[in-house]
């Protein structure tokens, strides 16, 4: 997934949202995207991405767990 846009896809995205959080590529190729808010927020984030990069897209994992409460802004993570 890497080299097509998609932190910054995310990133953009997230503006839109009342979420925090990062999104970072991950050394085998794939990208995690991190994101806490309420559930409508986040769920409206992964939607928007999921159909912005639909094309590139082959596997997606959601994970559900309490929010860490660590993050203060949402960010393209390196």
């Amino acid at each position: 997934m890497q080299g097509v846009g998609f932190r910054q896809v995310a990133a953009s995205a997230a503006r839109g949202y009342a979420v925090v959080g990062f999104v970072r590529n991950l050394m085998d190729g794939r990208v995690e995207l991190v994101a806490e808010g309420e559930e409508a927020e986040v769920e409206g984030l992964l939607a928007e991405v999921a159909d912005a990069m639909a094309d590139y897209i082959r596997d997606a994992q959601v994970v559900e767990e309490p929010a860490a409460g660590g993050f203060s802004v949402f960010r393209v993570a390196f």
